[in-house]
């Protein structure tokens, strides 16, 4: 497992303090380090957090690379059985021979990270302040399969504009907490961490941050986390920007996910939409395996290629995107940008801790939730579905921005960051003038 160092020993943070503060320049950041004295009195105690992996762990996942028993190929042409066997020798290949985790690791302690305890679990989180005054803070949730590892090329550009392209009226503070089972977060230990307890998890954070206006994003999981805290709408919050909304009429998702015919009525774009639906439904069975017997999935605590398999056979297009990258092209997505994110699953043991959250979850994924506060939507062309704008209209009443992207799927902030970033700034533009 990870070192976590955690002390709050007065020598120890400044030490861990100026060494984040030294490598912000390595992710593009001219940012100040969070002033937690600034804090409500009582507040619980925030510790600086460092990652340093053992050796003896990465001589542990490179003995078992080695040691990988392989399947046989497929026998279709296409991905419609899974993984196919190539990208997965692909994979294997680059993590043993091509990949270097100390380099992940050191863009993680490039910006500051943290511990704080809420509600009895350790939670970590990243948070670089901007140096332009008046700037917004703005909690991101990342879902599964991902991790903090998502949001690391985002940071720069939403806290400091002016080094890349923006204005200086649009800067963030930026919050990126890892979700609990998740990364450096703790396993809970007992049941009901659903997406409602860990949105009341992360009003306290922005709280205890000492915050009193902020703003939510999320997309896959962190969409759902992010509809509940709209839902729960503390009097910080301004609004949430979404780029996998909650939006699909009861009627229409029904139906989708048993396969049956379009409704009639719809519109081409709706009709649309609705066949994107009817095929990601037929193609999530990960998700059924999760949330009924995430248990069962011990594997992916002892296998690392089941592991990058397990995370990479996410959805369709990205994973042929993903298989395409590892092909030499240029995608959204870089080989290394694959194996820091499934490196940091396997180094803190969390495929299986990570998979109760389907277990957890009662929801209806992508029904609306009765979100009240003003939302942003943001529309990637290879999300699991294109959310047209009059369901948008209808699950969020109070729909401040609406946008259909040229580029970018699932993973929106790790594949298409520039995009990303500027509709996170179109998206709240108008909340920092209403609050």
């Amino acid at each position: 497992m990870p070192v976590i160092k955690s002390d709050v020993i007065d020598e120890d943070r400044r030490r861990l303090l100026g060494a984040a503060a030294s490598g912000l320049a390595a992710l593009g950041i001219a940012s100040l380090l969070p002033a937690y004295s600034r804090a409500a009195p009582g507040s619980v105690a925030i510790r600086p957090f460092q990652v340093n992996v053992p050796e003896a762990d990465l001589d542990d996942l490179r003995y078992r690379l080695a040691h990988t028993r392989l399947p046989e190929k497929e026998t279709v042409g296409d991905f419609t059985q899974g993984v196919p066997l190539k990208t997965t020798k692909q994979v294997l290949d680059h993590w043993q021979n091509k990949y270097d985790w100390r380099k992940a690791e050191a863009r993680i302690n490039a910006v500051p990270n943290f511990i704080t305890e809420i509600d009895g679990l350790d939670i970590h989180f990243i948070h670089v302040r901007s140096r332009h005054e008046n700037a917004l803070p703005l909690i991101v949730t990342h879902g599964w399969p991902g991790s903090i590892i998502e949001q690391l090329k985002i940071i720069g550009p939403l806290t400091d504009p002016t080094a890349h392209g923006g204005s200086a009226s649009d800067a963030f503070d930026v919050i990126i907490p890892s979700l609990p089972g998740y990364g450096f977060s703790g396993k809970p230990e007992a049941t009901g961490w659903g997406p409602e307890r860990i949105a009341t998890a992360w009003i306290t954070l922005m709280r205890r941050l000492g915050y009193t206006q902020f703003v939510a994003q999320g997309g896959d999981w962190g969409a759902v986390v992010t509809d509940m805290i709209g839902v729960q709408a503390p009097p910080e919050l301004l609004g949430i920007h979404t780029n996998m909304p909650g939006a699909i009429p009861n009627e229409i998702n029904n139906g989708s996910f048993v396969g049956a015919p379009a409704p009639a009525g719809l519109s081409d774009e709706e009709e649309s939409s609705y066949d994107q639906l009817v095929s990601f439904y037929k193609n999530v069975y990960y998700a059924f395996l999760m949330g009924t017997r995430p248990q069962t999935l011990t594997g992916l605590s002892d296998s690392p290629i089941a592991l990058a398999t397990y995370m990479l056979d996410h959805d369709r297009a990205s994973l042929e995107m993903i298989a395409r990258s590892f092909d030499g092209h240029d995608e959204g997505l870089s080989p290394d940008d694959v194996l820091d994110n499934v490196t940091l699953f396997w180094l803190t043991n969390t495929g299986v801790s990570s998979a109760r959250l389907y277990w957890e979850n009662k929801l209806a994924f992508f029904a609306p939730k009765g979100v009240k506060v003003p939302v942003a939507v943001s529309v990637f062309p290879d999300e699991l579905y294109q959310t047209p704008r009059a369901w948008a209209e209808k699950a969020y009443p109070n729909l401040v921005h609406y946008n259909k992207l040229p580029k970018g799927g699932h993973f929106a902030a790790w594949e298409q960051p520039k995009f990303f970033t500027e509709e996170v700034r179109a998206g709240f533009r108008s909340l920092r003038k209403a609050g």
